[in-house]
This record gives structure tokens, C-alpha cells and sequence, in this order.
């Protein structure tokens, strides 16, 4: 369905038609993951987090490093943790060598969780993006790279 039908306007500029249309996919794409993790009661933030502690591989991250490398930078990282922490998938230590400096790690109950959720979300992505060839795809992916090129 073409984005003027879903939001019901006709008269857009194609800069505020092709805005318009990658917000609002963006939102498609979220629902459909919120719907995998929402029996594991997880926000795509604290998904977003236990994927950036597992791949730590072993090693501890703090806030800074989680923070940079979240998808929505804008996510109250502290919280986000600290609700980790509650459910076991994540716990924190101050660390020894540097007392003023918190190490967080995922647990092994946290990576247990992404080991379910790993082939949930794979078949997800694939069903997002069944109405695309395999070269649509990776052009998608290069335009929405270009897109972002001066955002670093």
C-alpha cells in the first residue's frame, strides 16, 4: 500500500513523501518485533542492550560503551540495566582495578534468553522483508546507509 493511502494526503513534496514513508515503516518494523518480545516482556532498548553485552563476548561493558552503541541513543541506558538486572539477564560490578568504574555483563540466563529470541527475531526479519528480492534488500540496506553517511 502506497504511504498517501495509509496516511490519507495527497499533497507532499517527494522529500516529505520519502520522510514521511521511512518514519512510518520504521514503526511497522518496530510493532513486529515488539510483538516476538513482548512474551519475554523486553523493549526493543533492553534487546538492543542484551545484544551488545553478548557481544562483549565474555567481557564487561559500562554505560558509555552501551550507550554508543545502542540503535535509539536517545534510551535512558541506566534504567534500561537496572531493569535487566531485576529479571537476572544482566548483573554489575564495580571493578577492581578502577573502583569509580562499573563493569555490567550479561548472565547466563540473559544469553539463554537470546538463544530463544535468536531464531524468533531471524524469522521475523525475514517475514519484514518477504516482499523484497534478495538484491532489494541490500540495495534497501546501501540507500538507507548513503542516507545516514554524514551522521557519524
Amino acid at each position: 500500500m502506497k504511504i498517501e493511502d495509509v496516511i490519507q494526503s495527497r499533497a507532499m513534496s517527494l522529500p516529505t513523501k520519502t520522510v514521511i514513508n521511512i518514519a512510518f515503516t520504521s514503526r511497522v518494523v518496530e510493532e513486529a518485533i515488539l510483538a516476538v518480545l513482548k512474551p519475554y516482556d523486553l523493549s526493543v532498548q533492553q534487546y538492543n542492550v542484551l545484544r551488545i553485552l553478548r557481544g562483549q563476548k565474555g567481557n564487561p561493558a559500562n554505560l558509555s560503551t552501551i550507550q554508543e552503541r545502542m540503535v535509539d541513543r536517545n534510551s535512558n541506558t541506566t534504567r534500561l540495566v537496572d531493569k535487566l538486572i531485576t529479571k537476572g539477564w544482566v548483573r554489575r560490578q564495580i571493578c577492581k582495578n578502577n573502583r569509580r568504574k562499573v563493569e555490567i555483563f550479561i548472565t547466563d540466563s540473559g544469553k539463554e534468553v537470546l538463544e530463544e529470541l535468536d531464531p524468533l527475531t531471524e524469522n521475523n526479519n525475514k517475514n519484514v522483508l518477504q516482499n523484497l528480492s534478495e538484491g532489494e534488500v541490500e540495495t534497501l540496506n546501501n540507500l538507507l546507509d548513503k542516507l545516514r553517511k554524514d551522521d557519524n
